[in-house]
């Protein structure tokens, strides 16, 4: 695969290369990439940890002093530029954020200790530091994704690209924002880093459980060559009948039926509930993981994983106290019997020992028992929408909003006068751009994909009504409009 740029007229580099992209995940698929250079004396581990950072900034039009003329900056840069406004005073711990991972791993490298963190930065953050120019920042993440001497340590997991909540994302679209992370992904860091990536963190830990919303979502991860994704342990439920993990501490098979009656299966690495970023701020995982030790999965015994993810950046206890706790347990657990992990690490040892993913137990999404002991799979989604309405007249918690961070935020909720034009804008596209088949490398295509999928970043409905939903609002018309002029 060639180099990718970064940036093509003006924009970053979403599209256009598809099927190198493709070549390269298939390339890859099936073959260790953590484990030859782990390290980890697994026969002594009892158990591990794994921690994950989520990091995103939306983009927003706010790059002058007009909303319909604003330029569309990084949120990182508004804060840069507006000091005085609420906490943007906050902005250079923020960035600091962003770059610290790029100097504690080879500092602990360099003591001889065996630091592990999983990334995962929103394709628009990634654009907005280039954009405001702060390339220190992509750089040291360049070096401890590329060097081989920090590789190893260091897993970065996909996403969509503009911090899409998959439950109420278009499946077309979603699949869309995932296409774009890994080209922007690739043009950033290259074809070797592309081919390292094995696990997928949604948006808001937000995962669809309407039957035919969710296993498009899994065939999606599937086709761009995932092999596992994060799931909030309270987002999904045991198969078939339903109810309660009996081990969240062990990989699971996430399994995914739609009304047509076809299935699709991801291996889940289940993230433990709550969504506290004090719980990575002072390390919990660690600490849960003592009291653990090795338990059976498939007729081998085989050390638990305690796993969470948590901004990277928000709150006091992640700017303040994370550094110094990240260093004490890192030095602490370093060559001992419970060391952190990354979880593709953990489950390439796990099939190392001839484990395979069929030995897991499965789960489904919440609320699916409910479904299937009214409804047959294929007997298609007319019949579903029976179903569903049914399951509602009769009880008022049973939705298919799907399960995210906390479960008590509805992204569909009280947000009409944003979903009404995002819907449009979808259709839009569809009928305009994809129906058509537009060349993905034909700018008119690249700008009408950057508006579309900046419209769907989740930011403008964690907020609540006021300026996002206003930025929300702007930005569907701006795209509305490249649809309408230049298609």
């Amino acid at each position: 695969m060639s180099e990718l740029p970064e940036y093509v007229d003006g924009l970053p580099n979403l599209c256009g290369a598809e099927s190198e992209v493709q070549r390269i995940v298939q390339e890859h698929a099936g073959r260790p990439v953590f484990l030859p250079e782990s390290g980890v004396d697994f026969q002594r581990v009892r158990s591990a940890f794994a921690v994950a950072l989520h990091m995103h900034q939306p983009l927003v039009p706010a790059g002058g002093p007009e909303l319909r003329t604003g330029a569309m900056i990084g949120n990182l840069q508004f804060m840069r530029d507006h000091p005085q406004l609420g906490d943007n005073h906050n902005e250079g711990v923020f960035a600091w954020c962003y770059r610290r991972l790029g100097e504690f791993v080879p500092q602990l490298v360099h003591e001889g200790k065996q630091p592990r963190v999983m990334l995962e930065y929103s394709g628009e953050l990634l654009h907005g530091l280039r954009q405001m120019g702060r390339h220190d920042i992509l750089d040291a993440l360049k070096t401890i994704t590329c060097d081989p001497r920090y590789r190893r340590c260091v897993e970065w997991l996909g996403a969509p690209w503009g911090h899409a909540v998959a439950p109420s994302t278009p499946v077309q679209d979603f699949r869309l924002h995932v296409q774009a992370w890994q080209h922007h992904f690739a043009a950033l860091f290259g074809a070797e880093a592309l081919g390292r990536l094995r696990g997928f963190s949604p948006s808001e830990m937000a995962l669809p459980n309407h039957p035919d919303t969710a296993y498009a979502f899994v065939r999606t991860l599937l086709d761009h060559g995932y092999q596992w994704v994060l799931v909030q342990e309270h987002a999904v439920e045991r198969a078939e009948r339903g109810g309660a993990l009996e081990d969240r501490h062990l990989p699971h098979r996430l399994v995914c039926r739609n009304s047509a009656g076809e299935s699709a299966e991801i291996i889940a690495i289940i993230k433990t509930q709550g969504s506290d970023t004090k719980l990575i701020g002072q390390m919990q995982p660690y600490y849960e993981a003592q009291g653990l030790s090795r338990r059976s999965l498939g007729g081998i015994e085989v050390p638990p994983l305690v796993t969470q993810i948590a901004d990277g950046e928000n709150g006091g206890v992640m700017m303040n106290e994370f550094p110094g706790k990240y260093f004490e347990v890192m030095r602490a657990c370093s060559w001992s019997d419970v060391p952190a992990l990354n979880a593709t690490e953990y489950l390439e040892y796990l099939f190392s020992l001839g484990l395979t993913a069929a030995d897991l137990p499965p789960v489904q999404p919440l609320h699916q028992a409910r479904i299937w002991e009214r409804f047959t799979p294929g007997a298609g989604p007319e019949r579903l929408a029976q179903t569903l309405e049914g399951l509602r007249r009769e009880d008022a918690r049973f939705h298919m909003e799907g399960g995210s961070w906390t479960n008590d935020r509805s992204w569909v909720r009280g947000y009409e006068n944003v979903l009404g034009p995002m819907e449009q804008l979808s259709v839009a596209f569809s009928e305009q751009v994809l129906a058509k088949g537009v060349p993905t490398h034909e700018y008119r295509y690249r700008n009408a994909l950057f508006h579309l999928l900046i419209s769907q970043t989740s930011c403008y409905r964690y907020w609540g009504q006021g300026i996002w939903t206003d930025y929300a609002r702007e930005i569907c018309r701006r795209g509305s409009e490249i649809l309408k002029y230049d298609f």
